[in-house]
């Protein structure tokens, strides 16, 4: 099933029970951000809140929570279609009359691909124009209590290049609501609508945004997938639906906008203006803090004479982020291949965030193949900020972590087979590296046969410092101690330690609270969004030939360090207040 807007899934949802009505007045400040939390925690409905305290509009969250949902809002044709594409592209090159005629399916299929301009009469989004004060009324949400204040959460934002109008960009950036006509514009270094600022900006001249709300799911996918700069999200969009997508011409701006959008913002962000923005609690888990960004003038504002304002909560995964990024990874892992030769499969990690964590099949057909995959890996696209990437050439599920770091251990080879890279480029969101956008990387091979066998339980005994010790899979042990605070120096001694009485275990993690290895996503979460590679990789080096060779043991020092930002905690007396009316939001 495809649906083109977003009251045709909420409608479906409702009719399947797995959409929760709540008619009891909810703050959207903090409260229902709360409300939403749990709900997720719990696998349980998408809801729609009716009576949003200021606001005329209801609000619905939690659409795509649950691997169910993704599921049933784009439906098994947009991956069939795109593994029918890549299959088809041995047998269309070169082109012949037999071979067009074989996937003349595909054709037709890929024929419904594009825009449909339709007339002002057909577009639901212009039943209501507003420019005087026009984000006024909108229920924006503020999710967390130190949140710089309340912030748009599914924006669609779209751009279109200074120069060449038909490169367009259609990305998710949040917004925090200044004033009734201007927000924040989040354009972190990776993003395609910050490259068309860029270019706006040097020729002195505003940038004209428009941002959506609602329409077809589609576009939401499309904004926040990993695809080539300039791959147009919009026929993304179009491909995920099945149908071309409907575009009406903004009557009062520069850009043809969804017809069957929500809510649509336009205005245009002013060149060499920033104001702060932030704090934000985000989907690291933690608070990005406050940093001067581009400023969005809203001159109006159309809308659905009944719209329903869609929004999300981010926070410690999982988090609806989660399974849309799932579902997008499933959908263009066939073409990676094409992108990237030598790369059979790849995975980010939503539980650090994305960008912190990158595991990759590849082809290793002669010695050290594997290596420049990683470095084609980590030149291309959004994965250039890759903080750690985990590279092998055997046949596993890379979605299993656990699988995948005992395959790896199995065949590490330290001395050549570790690269750290310092003085690169960080994640805006990513805070280790010390300096908002910098930081390091690391490249960590596993390929060829196995070299070792990996232990599986802890019986080396007590170890001066740690309090606990747990494994989290063969090869890999996490250990506990004192905070950095307390003891900053204590990885150093830790590797001393281990080394003296020849530990078996090539990889120890050293964490605040060893339980985390218990299960893959605080394992991901607590690791890999709390080190740094070139701060807090220790281990014995050797320097030849220019290279930095590497001895076991490896240790991570992954515990929370000074500077780091807080971690996300709900309120304390809006827990208490949630707690207290619960019954009222879910009277059946």
């Amino acid at each position: 099933m495809s649906f083109t807007d977003l009251r045709g899934l909420i409608e479906t949802l409702r009719r399947e029970g797995d959409l929760a009505v709540i008619e009891t007045q909810v703050d959207p400040y903090l409260e229902l951000a709360e409300i939403h939390r749990r709900v997720i925690d719990e696998g349980g409905p998408a809801l729609l809140f009716t009576n949003v305290k200021g606001s005329p509009f209801p609000v619905v969250t939690n659409l795509f929570g649950t691997i169910r949902r993704v599921d049933l809002a784009f439906g098994p044709r947009p991956e069939a279609f795109m593994k029918q594409v890549v299959g088809a592209m041995d047998r269309l090159l070169p082109p012949t009359p037999k071979a067009l005629w074989g996937e003349r399916s595909l054709i037709w299929d890929a024929m419904k691909v594009g825009l449909k301009e339709v007339p002002a009469s057909s577009a639901p989004v212009l039943g209501a124009f507003k420019k005087d004060r026009p984000l006024e009324g909108l229920p924006v949400l503020t999710s967390w209590q130190l949140d710089g204040g309340p912030f748009v959460t599914l924006p669609l934002v779209y751009t279109e290049h200074p120069e060449h109008r038909k490169q367009h960009n259609l990305g998710m950036y949040r917004m925090q609501i200044f004033d009734h006509s201007t927000t924040g514009m989040h354009w972190q270094i990776h993003k395609g609508g910050g490259f068309h600022y860029h270019e706006a900006e040097k020729r002195g001249e505003a940038l004209p945004v428009s941002v959506f709300l609602g329409g077809p799911p589609a576009l939401i996918a499309s904004a926040i997938a990993p695809v080539p700069e300039h791959l147009p999200e919009l026929l993304l969009a179009s491909l995920i639906t099945g149908g071309k997508l409907q575009v009406v011409q903004d009557p009062h701006g520069s850009h043809r906008i969804p017809a069957q959008a929500e809510f649509v913002m336009s205005g245009s962000v002013a060149p060499h203006v920033r104001r702060p923005e932030g704090p934000f609690g985000d989907h690291y888990g933690y608070y990005s803090w406050t940093h001067d960004f581009p400023v969005f003038d809203v001159s109006h504002m159309w809308h659905r004479k009944d719209a329903i304002y869609p929004a999300t909560i981010v926070g410690k995964p999982r988090q609806e982020d989660y399974y849309l990024g799932d579902f997008l990874q499933r959908l263009l892992s066939p073409a990676f291949p094409l992108a990237m030769p030598g790369v059979k499969d790849l995975w980010t990690y939503a539980e650090t965030g994305f960008h912190a964590l990158a595991a990759a099949v590849v082809r290793e057909s002669y010695s050290r193949e594997a290596l420049g995959t990683a470095f084609r890996i980590l030149g291309e696209g959004q994965l250039t900020l890759t903080k750690y990437l985990m590279i092998t050439d055997q046949p596993v599920d890379l979605a299993n972590f656990p699988q995948l770091m005992e395959t790896v251990l199995e065949r590490f080879r330290p001395e050549t087979d570790l690269f750290v890279f310092d003085k690169t480029s960080h994640d805006t969101l990513d805070y280790t590296g010390g300096k908002l956008n910098h930081g390091s990387k690391a490249v960590m091979l596993g390929v060829g046969e196995a070299i070792r066998e990996l232990p599986s339980s802890y019986n080396e005994g007590a170890i001066d410092e740690v309090t606990d010790a747990q494994v989290y899979c063969r090869g890999c042990l996490v250990v506990s101690g004192a905070s950095y605070e307390q003891e900053p120096e204590l990885a150093q001694r830790l590797l001393s330690r281990l080394r003296e009485r020849g530990t078996a275990w090539p990889l120890v993690i050293l964490a605040d609270d060893a339980t985390i290895a218990a299960a893959q996503t605080p394992f991901l979460w607590t690791v890999f969004t709390r080190f740094n590679p070139a701060d807090d990789i220790y281990a014995e080096t050797k320097l030849r030939r220019h290279h930095l060779g590497y001895d076991l043991p490896i240790v991570i020092d992954a515990r929370m360090k000074p500077g780091y930002p807080d971690e996300l905690v709900p309120r304390e007396d809006i827990v208490k207040l949630v707690d207290s009316k619960w019954k009222t939001y879910f009277k059946a």
